[in-house]
């Protein structure tokens, strides 16, 4: 068996690597050509590439574009580019906006590679006859004993399991994550040995489709109005001012309300129908409870209520809480007071380092 589970010779084993043009990808390509794979390099042109001029930070750009072509000709792999703008324009970008205008705080690159990357890409490595799909994320994929399971990184820092939660058992199957058992400085050593000219190349930081992360502006391009004026209110009532746009708040955000001094605030909720930004005392943003749709298992043998730990946000540790599944939902009681939880954002399950699943944050009201 090679080092990708399969019972072929590396040789007569063809993969194809999602290559951003990053660090991360560029090296987890370099591996498999290492071990003898035949490999395939793709990159995805995304957008339109006239958004990313001088911009740095993101993936899927010309400049990146044009690494990963470099990549490859270091590799000597053959290297091709899809044009997926359509696909991702309708499938993520509108999807982003019409979160944002429904009072949530959306997760893109989640429904990235939900729609595209782990869609779209998968069929097209299927079609060149490849075995693998090979992606420079940081998490693991172990065989269980009934099935292939996704765990979380090595390298805590760096596991990317939170946005991962939406693969299906079908692409988990297929997929293969080369660099989950190590950490970044790791794959940077690597970058170096192997003569990657991306090997400094800074990590991406921003959205890529939202240039020098103002997505506001981005917004403004896709939704003319978005920017509705409205009252920033107290949970009491009383109004303490106005805001130019809920679209430029999230659920338990402190600093920019321009509100004054006083006690410490936070927005508590936002009601897009009346354009307002409720605002109250931290205590206010303690949920015990919430409703998560469009639910995506990767466990087996799962029985309710499943307890387990769950993440909220990626940027928020697990917590313990118990789910209770309702068809295609499911609601999350948390053991303890959870903070911040807004609609939009992912809650995924965690048993130990195991994802079981996970789904989308709803807004306080229980789904129809």
């Amino acid at each position: 068996m090679n080092s990708l589970g399969f019972d072929t010779n590396p040789k007569d084993t063809r993969i194809v690597v999602a290559m951003s043009g990053g660090v991360d990808s560029s090296v987890a390509a370099a591996l498999m050509v290492e071990a003898g794979f035949e490999v395939i390099g793709m990159t995805l042109q995304l957008y339109d590439q006239g958004m990313a001029l001088g911009k740095k930070g993101a993936c899927c750009a010309g400049q990146d574009i044009y690494d990963a072509r470099q990549v490859c000709d270091k590799l000597h792999i053959p290297h091709y580019v899809l044009d997926y703008e359509s696909r991702f324009s309708q499938a993520v970008i509108e999807d982003f906006a019409d979160s944002y205008l429904k009072g949530e705080t959306p997760i893109p690159c989640v429904r990235c590679n939900q729609q595209v990357k782990f869609k779209d890409l998968l069929t097209t490595a299927r079609d060149l006859g490849a075995q693998a799909l090979v992606t420079g994320h940081y998490v693991r994929r172990e065989m269980g004993k009934k099935k292939a399971e996704l765990h979380r990184a090595i390298d805590p820092s760096r596991d990317q399991s939170y946005f991962l939660f939406a693969t299906t058992q079908t692409q988990l199957d297929f997929l293969r994550f080369p660099l989950g058992n190590m950490p970044k400085i790791e794959t940077r050593d690597h970058a170096l040995r192997f003569g990657l000219e991306v090997a400094e190349k800074p990590d991406s930081q921003d959205i890529c489709f939202v240039p020098n992360g103002s997505y506001v502006s981005v917004l403004e391009k896709l939704r003319p109005g978005a920017l509705e004026e409205g009252d920033i209110v107290h949970m009491d009532g009383r109004v303490l001012g106005r805001h130019k746009g809920i679209i430029t708040y999230t659920i338990g955000q402190r600093k920019g309300l321009g509100i004054g001094g006083g006690e410490p605030l936070y927005v508590i909720r936002l009601n897009p129908e009346s354009h307002q930004v409720i605002v109250g005392p931290y205590e206010a943003l303690a949920r015990t409870e919430m409703w998560v749709k469009e639910v995506n298992w990767l466990g087996d043998n799962i029985t309710m209520p499943l307890k387990c730990e769950v993440k909220v946000r990626s940027t928020r540790p697990p917590v313990p809480a118990e789910v209770y599944l309702e068809e295609n939902r499911a609601r999350v009681v948390f053991l303890n007071p959870e903070y911040g939880v807004a609609p939009g954002q992912a809650c995924v399950f965690y048993e130990g380092n195991r994802v079981l699943g996970g789904g989308w944050i709803v807004r306080e009201e229980v789904p129809a």
